[in-house]
């Protein structure tokens, strides 16, 4: 079964948005954003929650839009209804069926673009594989948490780790199951 990536940018104090789900204090460019970019071309399916998914019409995706052309999308959301979405995009039940289906029927690791509740009710279940944070040099002091409102416990293994000029930092952490 393919892995459930975790990759994501984050501040210094571990928020991936600030108040108001203020993403402008991220950076937008250079190599480490390359980077990123050029990693997601290697996913074919993307998971988030319904947040993340409509956070997307601040920047002039339309309901229904597809975030990533190349990828099937599944946004979790017990209430989110799109009437004309195109045929990538698919609002499913938050359940836990769905997460081990999408997984089984996987041809590439999966792209979990999050946002933080969603990523922890995943962490809580055991079924995040793996971490990639693109540890920006910021913080934030408040907003959305990594993890948002989880407080599970869980130990991670650090793999790779990139630095960039700017500051930022790729890390890849893989989880240790016991």
């Amino acid at each position: 079964m393919h892995k459930i990536i975790y990759y994501v940018a984050t501040s210094l104090d571990g928020f991936i948005a600030g108040p108001n789900e203020d993403i402008g204090a991220f950076m937008a460019q250079g190599e480490g954003v390359q980077q990123y970019l050029h990693d997601l071309q290697k996913f074919q399916t993307v998971i988030m929650g319904r947040k993340t998914y409509e956070l997307g019409y601040r920047f002039g995706l339309k309901p229904g839009e597809a975030p990533y052309p190349h990828m099937q999308h599944y946004i979790f959301s017990n209430s989110l209804e799109l009437e004309n979405s195109v045929e990538n995009v698919h609002v499913v039940k938050r359940d836990v069926q769905q997460i081990l289906d999408i997984k089984q029927d996987a041809t590439t690791d999966i792209y979990l673009c999050g946002g933080g509740a969603f990523a922890g009710w995943l962490l809580e279940l055991g079924l995040i594989d793996q971490l990639k944070i693109k540890l920006n040099p910021i913080i934030l002091g408040d907003g959305i948490r990594l993890f948002g409102t989880s407080n599970q416990a869980a130990n991670w293994q650090l793999t790779q780790q990139q630095a960039f000029e700017d500051g930022l930092m790729i890390l890849t952490y893989d989880y240790q199951r016991n």
